[in-house]
């Protein structure tokens, strides 16, 4: 039987930050989805993402916008609350960029790219400690990054990954991977690097999950050694 170990009170107070702030990102998403299906109806159409949603704050605000008035003041109301959630948000990030600060070992995984201060606090507050784990793979594979085994009569055969960990820290490790890897698709990448070949040979969606899979294997070798992420020599 494997035990978890009880969490310190600041360990439980991390946690309960990044959660409280992951609850209201979940809920300006629903506004955010509820405002464009209601503008659609009347046919204003943007495109997803919050970015644009400004364009469809800026419709609404404009009396010699096709709104008719009733459905304009019921709009307002979902503004309004998605602003006061976007100021609520934004005062949980100073919480959460403070406490990562002064986490040691918050510290040490945001030297690892793809890794802000958000990733790092819910890691350190989420995640079982390094000993856990006998090895980076075991991590990784309870966040639920490692291929599924469907192997038989000596024939080795991978599926999907398994998605059987955390969910919430596979996503943000995801998101972290993604943003890595799109950044090395428009800046490049040093030839000869484990990323070069892995982008010259594989689709970037298997790309993006392998890169996560690798940032969680360092996110549990650097607190068991502590130490920081230092990038790898090239091979000349």
């Amino acid at each position: 039987m494997r035990f978890v170990p009880v969490k310190s009170e600041a360990a439980q107070a991390s946690a309960l930050v990044f959660r409280t702030r992951d609850l209201l990102v979940r809920q300006c998403t629903q506004l955010i989805n509820a405002l464009r299906g209601h503008m659609t109806e009347f046919g204003i159409v943007v495109a997803q993402g919050p970015m644009h949603i400004t364009k469809l704050v800026a419709v609404v605000g404009d009396p010699a916008s096709s709104l008719p008035e009733p459905a304009r003041a019921v709009l307002d109301v979902l503004i309004a609350e998605l602003r006061a959630l976007d100021e609520r948000v934004a005062k949980l990030d100073v919480e959460i960029v403070r406490r990562a600060k002064e986490d040691a070992v918050a510290r040490r995984l945001m030297t690892i790219p793809g890794i802000g201060a958000i990733t790092a606090t819910a890691l350190v507050a989420l995640a079982p400690a390094a000993a856990t784990f006998r090895r980076g793979r075991d991590f990784a594979a309870w966040l639920g990054l490692t291929p599924m085994q469907r192997s038989s009569g000596g024939k080795e055969r991978l599926g999907p990954t398994s998605r059987m960990g955390e969910r919430t820290l596979r996503r943000l490790l995801m998101v972290g991977a993604s943003a890595v890897a799109g950044w090395a698709s428009r800046k490049g990448v040093a030839p000869g690097s484990w990323l070069a070949g892995m982008m010259a040979r594989k689709p970037p969606m298997l790309v993006r999950v392998a890169l996560a899979n690798k940032m969680g294997r360092m996110v549990s070798a650097l607190p068991a050694h502590d130490g920081v992420y230092r990038a790898p020599a090239m091979a000349v």
